[in-house]
């Protein structure tokens, strides 16, 4: 089998950046299938220009990873406008870049953005092969409730695309059971659930960091971890609220892990604060993650209280818990409803930043039950959410769609 991904924001493991997709793929070549992945060479997170990126790389076991980088504007952490300029600009090179790749069997379209899932169906009918349409995102819904997307326009135009791409998908794929009400009540056909998870050999519970603790100063502190996107829809605002309050405490100290469209605003209200229990660190590629991960006393997950929030299942959970860390999640619905079940972590009520220094206090005044937790959250993925578990069944709904288009 031979797979087309078209995936903007597509990172291996030596970028930051999600590497889901990645992992995917990987799998894939492990069990002889070939994969071509078309990708930006420009950083989702960072949104600068991947320097070591070559227009086409070859990689993977046995070299059946295939990566081609396609043209990108480099805007994305610039104004919305210049936001879709990017999208556009993708949206069009890849098309192109994927006319020239042969012997596809089924093209694998993702989204958000979901611009870049019109490149996907119109490769697919092109080439004659089973369209697989993945929803990681319910964009624009989140995007109109964030208050991201404005234009009435823009807005309508922007559902009417969802819907065509969930009825023209010969299957959807789903990384959330909080998505599944939502892409069915708007026409998709056979959908699937093949959620977010993590590879728990990646991560060793036993590890302390000491590498990333010494290289960042964090020796001695208790440490809470976020990893991530720098955005609008994080709400990382609250965190410095947060630690704020915190400022008591010697002993305790925050650390955010990423970059994203808000980090200079972010920058500049934890120096109007004076937060010297606030540390920035630039991303790292995924295979510095065991290592940062390892270092945390606690992790923390955090969105804008915005109600649809509620159905996502947010990839850095899973991360977090592989690690063996106690996860502080100031996000509602389905994701507190998996965490709650394992005793995997604490809730926290999104955009409350008292609720969230309390917290943090008392997990660092109970170092046990921070690691008896934490232990809960590395069983639930290592019985739930392995990632090589969830490759398998992703190979498998793949295969299950050639034949029935055979």
């Amino acid at each position: 089998m031979h797979v087309l991904l078209i995936h903007q924001a597509f990172a291996a493991l030596e970028e930051p950046g999600g590497t889901r997709h990645y992992e995917m793929a990987h799998y894939l070549a492990e069990h002889g299938h070939n994969v071509t992945v078309i990708g930006s060479p420009i950083s989702y997170l960072t949104g600068t220009l991947n320097d070591s990126a070559q227009y086409r790389e070859q990689g993977g076991p046995g070299d059946r990873i295939t990566i081609i980088r396609s043209y990108t504007y480099s805007a994305l952490h610039r104004s919305f406008v210049h936001r879709v300029f990017s999208f556009f600009s993708f949206m069009l090179s890849s098309f192109f870049a994927g006319i020239t790749v042969e012997d596809v069997d089924l093209v694998w379209g993702t989204s958000p953005p979901i611009f870049q899932g019109i490149t996907a169906w119109g490769l697919a009918r092109l080439k004659r092969v089973p369209f697989m349409f993945e929803v990681r995102d319910l964009w624009p819904a989140f995007a109109i409730d964030v208050g991201v997307l404005r234009n009435p326009s823009l807005i309508r135009a922007s559902l009417w695309l969802e819907r065509f791409l969930y009825r023209h998908a010969d299957t959807v794929i789903v990384n959330s059971p909080g998505f599944i009400d939502h892409v069915q009540g708007r026409g998709a056909g056979p959908v699937e659930l093949v959620p977010n998870g993590s590879d728990p050999g990646m991560f060793n519970p036993m590890e302390k960091g000491d590498g990333f603790r010494s290289q960042n100063g964090l020796g001695g502190k208790y440490v809470v971890l976020y990893a991530g996107a720098h955005g609008l829809s994080n709400d990382l605002g609250v965190v410095l609220q947060a630690a704020d309050l915190l400022q008591d405490r010697i002993d305790i100290c925050i650390v955010l892990l990423g970059d994203g469209k808000e980090k200079p605003v972010l920058l500049e209200q934890a120096t109007d604060l004076k937060l010297a229990n606030v540390h920035f660190i630039p991303p790292v590629p995924k295979t510095g993650m065991p290592d940062a991960l390892a270092a945390a006393d606690a992790c923390l997950a955090i969105l804008k209280p915005v109600p649809l929030y509620a159905t996502v299942y947010p990839n850095k959970v899973f991360d977090y818990m592989a690690a063996g860390r106690p996860v502080i999640l100031a996000i509602d619905g389905v994701i507190r409803e998996a965490v709650e079940a394992a005793e995997a972590g604490v809730f926290v009520a999104p955009g409350n930043a008292v609720a969230l220094a309390e917290t943090i206090r008392s997990l660092a005044d109970d170092p046990q039950r921070g690691r008896v937790t934490g232990m809960n959250g590395r069983k639930l993925v290592e019985e739930r959410y392995d990632r090589a578990v969830l490759a398998e069944k992703l190979t498998r709904i793949m295969e299950d769609m050639l034949h029935l288009t055979g």
